[in-house]
């Protein structure tokens, strides 16, 4: 038998390794001196060990080797826990080569213009909305102004805070600057049901904007010149291989009203396409 260094020694296993394993059930020692404590393997134990390193390998961790190892685990059963490993394993692929492509667009970016963009474009999973919202068709950047207003004087007739950012979702298929389908959303807090009645004779009601993934990008200026920032995410959304999921949305992080220029977010809801 082997004391418990040479068996470290023998099979490249740190000692504070085996003590773990041993703690975990996945490997006892073959004996223990009861004077001196001293742990002693056998030579057949290291095919114990090499198993444990063969499964470490394929992703599994040491709770479900203990399982494969120690309470006669049936070849279906580990064959589902592989599947499973595998199917991991392809998703981190998968990732890495999403992050593979944004890298080589970026380095083409950078190489075509010979300086980082100004604005940068992320992905991201983004929770549903719940609010007080009203939608309507209306003309142009005019009527948008008037049609937002005219929710939030509702919001005031109420007495009724914004829980967060407003935010406004354009329904077209196809822009119409003479009619735009644009709905308002105002997050309330949970206890404010509506509906409630706007000056102009509109309504706000309970309404959701569902949750996913949403190609983003921050918007820093003027109103009038979020068509540029629209453009940029277009473009980034075509050269990363994205398509248009759903209709886009713009969230207001900041008030005209306040100090510096309006901070808006723009969203897309995307998938690879």
């Amino acid at each position: 038998m082997f004391k418990i260094g040479d068996f470290s020694r023998l099979c490249m296993v740190p000692v504070s390794a085996l003590r773990y394993y041993d703690e975990l059930g996945l490997l006892a020692p073959a004996a223990v001196d009861p004077a001196s404590g001293y742990r002693y393997y056998t030579a057949a134990q290291l095919h114990t060990v090499n198993r444990i390193a063969a499964l470490k390998d394929l992703g599994l961790a040491l709770e479900e080797i203990r399982a494969v190892l120690g309470e006669g685990l049936g070849v279906g059963e580990l064959r589902g826990m592989l599947r499973l490993k595998r199917a991991e394993a392809s998703r981190r692929v998968a990732e890495e080569q999403q992050r593979l492509e944004r890298v080589e667009a970026r380095l083409h970016l950078i190489e075509k213009e010979g300086r980082m963009p100004e604005q940068e474009v992320v992905v991201k999973s983004v929770p549903e909305v719940r609010g007080l919202g009203m939608r309507a068709k209306v003309a142009g950047p005019p009527g948008i102004a008037e049609f937002l207003g005219d929710g939030f004087a509702g919001l005031g007739m109420a007495g009724v805070a914004l829980a967060g950012p407003p935010m406004v979702v354009y329904h077209d298929p196809e822009f119409s600057p003479e009619s735009i389908d644009t709905e308002m959303v105002c997050p309330v807090a949970p206890g404010v049901k509506g509906p409630l009645a706007t000056p102009a004779g509109r309504t706000l009601e309970p309404c959701t904007v569902p949750g996913g993934e949403v190609a983003v990008i921050a918007h820093v200026g003027p109103y009038e010149t979020l068509g540029e920032s629209y453009q940029t995410l277009a473009d980034w959304m075509g050269q990363h291989g994205y398509r248009g999921s759903g209709p886009p949305q713009e969230i207001y992080l900041s008030s005209p009203m306040e100090p510096g220029p309006p901070v808006t977010e723009i969203r897309f809801p995307v998938e690879k396409g």
